[in-house]
């Protein structure tokens, strides 16, 4: 039985596979190497499946997809599903979060308040569909510390925690983070509808 991870995003196909692997025996979780759809919706939901459905009719595999970015309080939830190309179309990741550093430069503490959304989609070749979403919430740092995870973790200080999320063990991340809530909602329903144990 097989499964394919609709993102090129390599960092994306390691995360998920160290979430989804252990957790699916007997599925073989495949990258995914066909075209990058346009993602134009106004949801992360909406996002995530427009790249599944994508990964479903290219391959004819059951597709699994996530859209995820940080969202920040005071700037009224943005750069929410702009994330990724916050600081323009190059999807440039140390830009992207310098910008957002730039912006939240004179914010106080107290008011530096965000959270990443992971919104994960299921679509099968049948058009069978299911979503979740998990949130993770935090606030932004004042500078980059940790040199694990990538995008925005360095900035990113999670509830509970004293250090970033850049700062986490993989294995620490991979239970607590937004994408690990989104995906332990979904690995039910991946099981139910594959019929995997």
């Amino acid at each position: 039985m097989q499964i394919v991870l609709a993102t090129h995003n390599q960092h994306k196909v390691d995360e998920l596979r160290r979430i989804l692997a252990p957790q699916l025996v007997g599925v073989e979780v495949l990258a995914y190497d066909g075209p990058e759809p346009v993602e134009n919706g106004a949801t992360f939901t909406e996002n995530a499946l427009i790249k599944a459905r994508a990964a479903a009719a290219h391959t004819g595999l059951p597709a699994i997809a996530d859209d995820s970015g940080i969202c920040v309080d005071v700037l009224g939830g943005s750069p929410g599903i702009f994330s990724a190309r916050w600081a323009g179309p190059s999807k440039d990741a140390e830009e992207n979060l310098r910008l957002l550093l730039w912006q939240v430069s004179d914010i106080a503490d107290d008011h530096r308040g965000a959270h990443f959304t992971c919104a994960a989609a299921l679509v099968l070749p049948d058009g069978t569909e299911r979503t979740v979403v998990g949130e993770w919430p935090g606030q932004l740092l004042h500078e980059p510390n940790g040199a694990n995870g990538f995008g925005y973790d360095p900035i990113f200080l999670p509830d509970g925690y004293a250090i970033s999320a850049a700062e986490l063990s993989a294995h620490v991340k991979n239970q607590v983070s937004h994408r690990a809530i989104a995906f332990e909602s979904l690995l039910p329903l991946v099981r139910e509808v594959l019929g995997a144990p």
